[in-house]
């Protein structure tokens, strides 16, 4: 997410930055951020000394660095914090680096600007729908990071606080999609892990799209979330028979060799429905272009929120039209091909 946000905002589609900061520890991907950026095919010395030089700056660091973070907000006027241990079971074995990461470095950001009085603006902070009803440490973690920023605009009234809460980015580091592609060309079997859980799914840009409207039109203490795209994985799994005995459609084995198989939920942390809201404030039902807001739970305020999770589009609409799923000449169909 936050290479491409850092290339849509360079492109100027939401006007001219005179500076954009990369803050994170991750060396290998801002060197090839970097050389992406300057169009180079090999590092010099002149690379790295004009760094600091140029509208794209990377600084080496890590949110948990209290001094580090002092440093790389000191002039910022909107800060974007993506920095996150988001794997469920990385999170379930190691949950002090969990709390160290997605909580402590949410308060060093926000200890930054308070103990300072730096100007910034806006604070988005990105987090997830797992932290909605949280069952394992990551959700747990970034369930805390909201009410940590939230929280933050009581102290601060200079700098405004927001979140913004999506599900599962399609093709990015950690998606389930190039895992399948993968399983597909090696011929199988494709592991869907439960056939009735769901999931929030969005691609890359409209993850950005979310981020950006937050920056624009997201008031103080609100969670900002989507609207779109409840995958029911039960929707493009065969039949337990057919699961069983390797059968599709049209009879007899599927192209890549076995069918998709179905383990179970094999290991530490996973919820089996996605949801991105719970007891809180009604949202805003005039949210703009499938978002809206939510304010933080106030006891008087509380309201249950009932009916079914609407299901639309699905999996396959999703891929095809942001090109991410291509179907083989053999397959009759692009939901035959995720059977």
């Amino acid at each position: 997410m936050g290479k491409t946000f850092v290339h849509r905002v360079l492109t100027g589609e939401r006007g001219t930055p005179k500076k954009v900061i990369v803050f994170s520890r991750d060396e290998a991907k801002q060197h090839s951020m970097r050389m992406s950026y300057l169009h180079k095919h090999a590092t010099t010395d002149e690379v790295i000394y004009r760094n600091f030089m140029n509208v794209l700056e990377f600084r080496i660091g890590d949110v948990r660095d209290f001094l580090r973070c002092l440093l790389a907000i000191r002039d910022a006027d909107i800060v974007v914090n993506a920095a996150a241990l988001k794997q469920v079971p990385v999170c379930e074995y190691f949950p002090t680096q969990a709390v160290m990461t997605n909580c402590i470095g949410a308060y060093n950001i926000v200890r930054a600007i308070e103990e300072n009085g730096y100007p910034v603006q806006t604070v988005v902070a990105i987090s997830t729908d797992k932290a909605c009803k949280p069952v394992n440490v990551m959700g747990m973690t970034k369930a805390v990071q909201e009410r940590i920023f939230l929280a933050a605009n009581i102290l601060n009234p200079s700098t405004r606080f927001v979140c913004v809460r999506y599900g599962n980015v399609l093709a990015s580091r950690g998606s389930v999609i190039p895992l399948f592609h993968d399983q597909i060309r090696h011929g199988g079997p494709v592991t869907v892990t439960v056939p009735d859980m769901t999931r929030f799914l969005l691609t890359l840009n409209e993850a950005v799209d979310t981020v950006f409207a937050a920056i624009e039109n997201a008031k103080r203490g609100e969670n900002l979330r989507t609207t779109r795209s409840l995958c029911h994985c039960h929707e493009h799994s065969p039949s337990p028979y057919r699961r069983q005995t390797g059968q599709n459609r049209r009879g007899g084995n599927p192209p890549w060799g076995k069918d998709a198989r179905d383990p179970g939920i094999g290991r530490r942390g996973p919820s089996l429905c996605g949801e991105r809201q719970v007891l809180c404030d009604p949202p805003d039902a005039a949210g703009a272009r499938g978002r809206f807001p939510s304010r933080a739970q106030r006891p008087e305020r509380r309201v249950q929120l009932g009916g079914r999770r609407s299901r639309p589009g699905g999996t396959v609409d999703l891929l095809k039209r942001h090109g991410l799923l291509d179907v083989p000449k053999d397959f009759e169909s692009a939901e035959e091909m995720l059977r």
